[in-house]
């Protein structure tokens, strides 16, 4: 058996089989070691191994890889290094063991990383032709600030083959667990049937799955994919499908939760997107984490990006405590390319970061969190997720994100959901969110923040998304008896009010308009941002006397510029009379143009509402945070469920 922080000679390495492995040191598994699809591009493969690009490692299945004579290959990637700092700091773990089936003459070297991506050689083995089990029982010890380990195979003269490499715990877990997962869906039969799928067609996964619970909203139904039964029958009993009326992500996923404490006894429920790519191991790995966590938490899967596979877009995000805002964690980048830099050349990614909440693509709940906290809040979409991390680590339940577990989903970078019918939702739900957490009496700069985007989307000709601004304040300060009797309602009156102006109707393409205005290079001047507080403050007054003069009359018919989604600034769009502008998915264009009555009027109702926002704010928390145990309760969730609200 080969030992921590020192080389191990032939004679000490382990011979044990698979039949065997429970004589070693390897009890529960927690992460196994998975080698890329057939036909993953390089991009991808990025994400398993880190290979030569002119002789990649050759694999027959995911589970075994064969390196060429002659070469090294590191598997210090992002699905198989192993993250040792999360393990170090929220579980009971001292110790994590590295088993292997190695065969062919080569080396195996085991290495750990610190905070700051300096790299430490932690122990290895040489082995001969024949097949031997190899475990390295490893310390955990060295990991409180950050670190991950990682093993590189070396074959000499001939080829080496690794097979069922995974990482183990040296003991049992403390505490049964069961799992059930939760998946909400709308309209994406086929999505949910390819994540059903992909759970019931790994003998692994679907083993640890006790149910199975999808909230199916549409009516196109999951039932009716082409796929359906067959993922029922891969499931093998272990599938319930629950229809109901569409009352957003939090009112899909509240059905899960409540499904999974009023009819099974799973200890901890994984919540999961309908449009999610699942890499199932890491279903298995959330899993097993929380089997061995010092106290119960919430774990969330990180995000890779469905666009661009080898992307890490978000690796955890918290709330900016002033302005009540998301952003991303400290320590922590967006969008981080592995096909361009590796684990272990990223320092960023080996300190340990903290969360405030997680993403709900991916999030595991303890059931004593849902039993004493209650389901979401009835938001329909928008700030559910982040609010239940919130009110989780308020009633001292911890929150994590953890490397290595994942799925692939749209990121955001292809949608603006700050505009458009989801601007509504965006806005009251942070409002609502704010009154029952934020710790300063009047929101902070929160009311500050709010104005200013009602005056950008103003100058910007989106009064669409101003209006909805303004339904959203007002909903808001209607209190939170509201709440559920607007749950299913909130969606059809957004929708129906989207089209109120221009700027929030969808045209195919800026063709079926006439040729701009403007000249490019006339254009191209007003491309140039403010970047001082003088000339900020100079182009902002411009834009308000822009807006007393009348607007051109060829204007209404005919854009000034067409402008694409990513130059679709402020600083522009202030100074014209009419645009086309592309949507953040490329899919059409909105027709913007300036009205300086609407300009002026809106502007007053913003200025009106944000001094009575300023005046209840104390009082409005008080009522919402009286109000939330009933907001969250799984009486209050049953009732929305069989329309009795």
């Amino acid at each position: 058996m080969t030992t921590t922080h020192s080389p191990v000679s032939p004679e000490r390495v382990s011979e044990l089989s698979a039949e065997d492995l429970a004589s070693g040191k390897a009890v529960t598994l927690l992460q196994r070691v998975i080698l890329p699809r057939p036909g993953d591009p390089l991009k991808v493969r990025s994400l398993y191994v880190d290979e030569d690009r002119t002789r990649r490692v050759k694999s027959a299945s995911r589970a075994d890889a064969t390196v060429a004579a002659g070469h090294e290959v590191s598997f210090a990637t992002y699905f198989n290094a192993f993250p040792a700092s999360y393990w170090r700091r929220w579980t009971v773990l001292q110790k994590v063991v590295l088993a292997m089936t190695l065969s062919g003459p080569g080396r195996v070297d085991v290495y750990r990383s610190k905070a700051d991506g300096s790299i430490i050689h932690a122990t290895g083995a040489t082995t001969t032709g024949e097949d031997r089990r190899v475990e390295f029982e490893l310390d955990l010890t060295p990991f409180e600030d950050g670190g991950w380990y990682w093993f590189d195979v070396t074959a000499d003269d001939a080829p080496v083959t690794v097979r069922d490499a995974a990482w183990w715990a040296p003991q049992a877990p403390e505490r049964d667990a069961r799992l059930s997962i939760g998946i909400c869906t709308f309209n994406r039969p086929d999505d949910c049937t390819a994540a059903l799928q992909a759970l019931a067609g790994d003998d692994v996964v679907r083993e640890l799955i006790s149910t199975v619970i999808v909230a199916d909203q549409g009516n196109k139904k999951v039932r009716d994919a082409a796929g359906f039964p067959a993922a029922e029958a891969g499931l093998r009993g272990r599938l319930r499908l629950v229809e109901q009326g569409n009352l957003g992500g939090s009112g899909g996923f509240s059905r899960t939760m409540y499904e999974s404490l009023t009819h099974t006894d799973a200890t901890h429920h994984l919540l999961l997107d309908d449009d999610v790519q699942i890499e199932p191991d890491s279903i298995a790995r959330v899993f097993a984490f929380a089997r061995f966590t010092k106290q119960p938490m919430v774990v969330g899967g990180q995000m890779l990006a469905l666009q661009d596979r080898s992307v890490l877009h978000t690796m955890g995000e918290v709330v900016a405590p002033d302005k009540f805002f998301w952003r991303a964690a400290p320590n922590t980048e967006y969008a981080h390319d592995f096909a361009k830099k590796n684990l272990r050349k990223a320092e960023s990614l080996h300190r340990r970061i903290d969360v405030d909440y997680t993403g709900w693509w991916m999030c595991l709940i303890p059931r004593e969190t849902m039993e004493r906290q209650g389901l979401a809040l009835p938001v329909f979409i928008k700030w559910d997720d982040a609010e239940y991390g919130i009110r989780a680590r308020e009633n001292g339940y911890p929150v994590a994100t953890l490397p290595g577990v994942a799925v692939w989903h749209l990121s955001w970078s292809d949608k603006d959901d700050t505009a458009g019918w989801q601007a509504y939702f965006h806005t009251r739900n942070r409002l609502v969110a704010a009154a029952l957490h934020t710790q300063y009496k009047r929101g902070g700069t929160l009311l500050r923040d709010t104005f200013k985007f009602d005056l950008k989307f103003l100058i910007m000709l989106q009064y669409a998304t101003a209006a909805l601004h303004h339904r959203a304040y007002d909903d808001f300060l209607a209190g939170p008896e509201r709440l559920f009797p607007l749950l299913p309602t909130a969606l059809p009156t957004a929708l129906e009010h989207q089209g109120d102006y221009p700027d929030g109707r969808i045209i195919a393409s800026s063709s079926d308009l006439p040729l701009p205005s403007m000249g490019a290079v006339k254009a191209e001047r007003f491309m140039k941002p403010p970047t001082t507080p003088l000339t900020i403050g100079r182009t902002l007054l411009a834009a308000l006397v822009h807006n007393v003069r009348p607007t051109k009359p060829e204007a209404k018919d005919r854009p000034e510029l067409n402008i694409s989604a990513q130059d679709a600034r402020w600083f522009l769009l202030s100074r014209l009379d009419s645009a086309t502008v592309g949507t953040a998915d490329g899919r059409g264009v909105t027709f913007r143009r300036r009205e300086p009555q609407t300009f002026w009027r809106m502007l007053r109702h913003s200025v009106r509402v944000h001094a009575r926002l300023y005046r209840e704010f104390p009082a409005l928390a008080e009522q919402y945070r009286a109000h939330l145990g009933e907001l969250t309760s799984t009486q209050s969730w049953e009732r929305a469920f069989t329309g009795q609200q």
